[in-house]
């Protein structure tokens, strides 16, 4: 008899521990913003660094994510979205995971940040592109080359998504 009852309360705790891991894994939360201020003086330049106004708005967006909590801090590997992305990643002790805009939300990317909520740092064109990836639709347009105020949201529940975009200045 006592064998059962131990025997039914480990499938109990079993039971209860996948509940909570589904409950978890139901929902994803994606932020996606464009590098902040970029050098602009030499325009042949294809990997610029932040400028000054840029590197204060990157400290902002550490403010800004202060209180909520990623999971993981996605960058392009160029200099302004690296350094955009690392006052955040340093004040969530954590790495900064380079991705290829032209493999945007692909399956290995699908498959590490499910249940997760993730910060990704992009360009004009690709952060709404990535934004229209996850959501399966079109419904961003390229943001404004003076744009680095812009926040996309979105949010994945089982399968409804809701995305939401807010200025952040």
């Amino acid at each position: 008899m006592k064998k059962h009852i131990l025997l039914l309360f480990i499938i109990l705790i079993s039971c209860t521990s996948n509940i909570k891991k589904v409950e978890t894994d139901e929902i994803t939360t994606y932020y996606l913003i464009r590098h902040s201020e970029k050098v602009r003086t030499d325009t042949s330049n294809k990997n610029p660094n932040l400028n000054k106004v840029g590197f204060e708005r990157a400290e902002k967006w550490a403010k800004y994510f202060k209180n909520i909590h990623l999971d993981a801090v996605y960058s392009t590997n160029y200099n302004r979205t690296m350094q955009t992305s690392k006052p955040t990643a340093e004040s969530k002790k954590l790495g900064i995971i380079n991705y290829n805009p032209r493999n945007m939300f692909d399956s290995i990317f699908q498959k590490a940040t499910i249940g997760k909520t993730v910060l990704i740092v992009g360009h004009s064109n690709t952060t709404p592109a990535f934004a229209n990836k996850i959501l399966g639709e079109k419904k961003y347009k390229d943001i404004d080359d003076n744009d680095n105020a812009s926040l996309f949201i979105i949010t994945i529940t089982k399968d409804i998504k809701t995305s939401t975009v807010k200025k952040i200045d």
